[in-house]
């Protein structure tokens, strides 16, 4: 079993996925005109918007964040120090290149997460790969191995990882018991998931940006403290992208470890954000409105909180390419020689707030599994919930590699289907993307499922009902529940 899942990573992580999900981003990138240059200012004001009254959906704002706390987490602190120490800091630059082809990939996934959503059980917006997978290409199978993949990986296992991250962060810098902060991260976890995805939603909304605005802000304090040193540590960055500058591997090792740590912390393409993107009521009411908002919490994640970690870390002097100081100890390291011995401690709260949320938003994705799979009545979710906090629990205190590296094959599968499923679909994430743009030209945008005829029987033209009231569209375009 061990000598297959390490084949499958293998395939998966050193050869499909690495290129596929920058060969997906440079496509649409091209396809959809350089949206995430052109247009990002309109990213911003969908975001901002004042939110639509629905009580099925949440805020596009809350939507945000929760793929946030699921994005942001202990990838953006030791994943960016062990891709800089293994690929010097030519690293950071191949992550902010992700990062800007990961917008496009990030926004077709989201756009066809909204354009496909259903209402669960409780009457939720429900919706993420499994749902357009299942009804745009007609391929119930490949569903449900990705909502079964997704159920395990981000509703089970990696909160495990989570817990245990921060359990080491704890006791290293406390010296507070693992099992401890397993019960303490269990009990609060519980209070918030328990309550459901609204209640994980207002947790985000204000946990989130509390701790992003907190971190960012101290890493501005450093780069003002050091502004004469910040051009050379940009160029410094920027020469040893291209081997230019003496780092360990040149170009290769700064390329290769640079995209793969940046595909790891900002999930473009994995089919993970889509699904919280599906739970959102939009505004404008158009799919591409949510594709937006998650590209843009791609931008936040890598361009702005990687590239604070990464040029802390070059400022301090403690980075040393190939050497043993890596991962959180060369953050704290890096910390603590520009705000003292307070930096140690202040990246093991950081590590805890990030892993935590990112608990709260992987639950918050495996939802969504239980709805298409059919599971998601009381009994379902309580076992779901129960089954987090157990594994919580059980990650705090003990790490089984096998374990972890099942859960990153299986993360493989998964976006393996999922780059597949949004290639074959781009035609309409294209068409989708002009009718927007078209509108926005003389009025606010919105979904019209008339002008989709080929969308007949495959959307829920109710949840669209602002666009259309009439007999056509109500009759036509009514697909059987998921």
């Amino acid at each position: 079993m061990t000598t297959i899942i390490s084949f499958l990573n293998t395939f998966f992580w050193g050869y499909v996925l690495i290129y596929g999900l920058l060969a997906v981003g440079v496509y649409f990138t091209v396809r959809l005109g350089f949206l995430q240059l052109r247009h990002f200012p309109e990213f911003i004001r969908v975001v901002m918007r004042a939110p639509e009254t629905d009580a099925a959906g949440i805020t596009p704002f809350q939507a945000l964040c929760t793929s946030l706390a699921s994005r942001v987490g202990t990838g953006n602190l030791a994943g960016v120090a062990v891709a800089m120490t293994l690929g010097g800091p030519g690293a950071l630059f191949w992550m902010w290149v992700v990062a800007a082809l990961g917008m496009a990939t990030a926004y077709a996934e989201s756009t066809l997460a909204q354009l496909f959503k259903v209402r669960g059980q409780t009457g939720e917006y429900r919706g993420g790969p499994a749902f357009y997978i299942a009804r745009g290409l007609n391929a119930p199978w490949a569903a449900a191995i990705f909502a079964v993949c997704l159920l395990l990986v981000f509703g089970l296992v990696f909160n495990a990882v989570q817990a245990n991250s921060i359990a080491e962060a704890m006791n290293g810098a406390f010296g507070v018991p693992k099992l401890g902060v397993g019960v303490v991260i269990a009990v609060i976890s519980g209070v918030v998931i328990f309550g459901g995805i609204k209640q994980i939603a207002r947790c985000a909304e204000y946990v989130v940006p509390f701790m992003a605005v907190a971190y960012l802000g101290v890493a501005l304090y450093v780069l003002i403290v050091n502004i004469a040193d910040v051009p050379a540590a940009l160029a410094l960055i920027v020469k040893s992208a291209f081997g230019l500058e003496q780092a360990v591997g040149g170009i290769a090792g700064a390329m290769l470890n640079g995209v793969k740590r940046g595909l790891f912390s900002n999930e473009a393409g994995m089919g993970s954000a889509p699904n919280i993107a599906a739970a959102a009521t939009p505004n404008p009411h158009h799919p591409s409105s949510q594709g937006m908002v998650q590209a843009l919490g791609v931008f936040i994640d890598t361009l702005l909180i990687c590239t604070a970690t990464g040029l802390m870390i070059v400022l301090s002097g403690a980075l040393v390419p190939g050497g043993e100081l890596t991962g959180t100890p060369l953050t704290q390291a890096a910390m603590t020689a520009h705000i003292g011995g307070a930096g140690h401690y202040f990246i093991a709260i950081a590590i805890f707030f990030f892993a935590w949320t990112s608990v709260l938003g992987n639950y918050s994705y495996a939802e969504n599994a239980l709805v298409y799979l059919g599971l998601d009545s009381k009994a379902g979710l309580m076992c779901a919930r129960i089954g987090l906090l157990l594994m919580v629990l059980w990650g705090s205190y003990e790490s089984a590699t096998t374990v972890f590296d099942a859960a990153d094959a299986s993360m493989g599968l998964m976006a393996a289907i999922n780059l597949v499923a949004i290639c074959l679909m781009s035609p309409l994430v294209i068409k989708l993307t002009r009718d927007y743009f078209e509108q926005n030209r003389s009025k606010t945008p919105v979904f019209d499922p008339n002008m989709y005829p080929e969308l007949a029987g495959k959307i829920d033209a109710e949840i669209w009902h602002e666009v259309s009231a009439s007999p056509v569209a109500s009759a036509g375009l009514n697909p059987a529940r998921a």
